[in-house]
């Protein structure tokens, strides 16, 4: 269960110390509190799972046969719950699509979660093989949202 309490203290310190990202683990809980972003205009989210669903849920993501197909591709996973969207309105082409080179400051999506609107960046150089989420989709902590073949 998560404590609000120690959330907006945490959160508070973060403020104080101009901190842009904080994470706590513990044997039950993972919680990670990131702030910044353009889109989040310095409004900090907040994800949490539990530390054991992190690996399960990688794990079980790909069919056999599907894993020689992606071997060698990194994903771009979601660091929260929230809905996915590829593109910053419905008239804007999307961020990325297959075929787009990326860099680890690229935005390739933005996930948004209580009216928070999280950009999210590949981290990592590329380029994209598939888009594994439709935009306006739930997404998950930890689910795969892009496979990238690295440059």
């Amino acid at each position: 269960m998560v404590d609000y309490r120690r959330l907006k203290e945490l959160i508070k310190l973060m403020t104080e110390n101009d901190l842009s990202e904080l994470e706590l683990r513990d044997q039950q809980e993972t919680v990670v509190i990131k702030r910044g972003g353009a889109a989040a205009q310095g409004v900090p989210y907040i994800a949490a799972a539990p530390a054991t669903a992190l690996r399960p849920a990688a794990a079980t993501d790909a069919a056999p046969g599907v894993e020689d197909e992606e071997a060698g591709l990194r994903p771009i996973v979601s660091p929260m719950v929230g809905t996915f969207y590829s593109a910053p309105d419905p008239e804007s082409p999307a961020f990325v699509s297959v075929g787009s080179n990326v860099s680890p400051e690229t935005v390739v999506c933005i996930v948004e979660a209580m009216k928070v609107f999280s950009e999210i960046k590949a981290e990592c150089s590329g380029r994209v093989e598939k888009v594994l989420v439709k935009s306006g989709e739930p997404v998950e902590y930890g689910q795969r949202l892009f496979l990238v073949r690295a440059a």
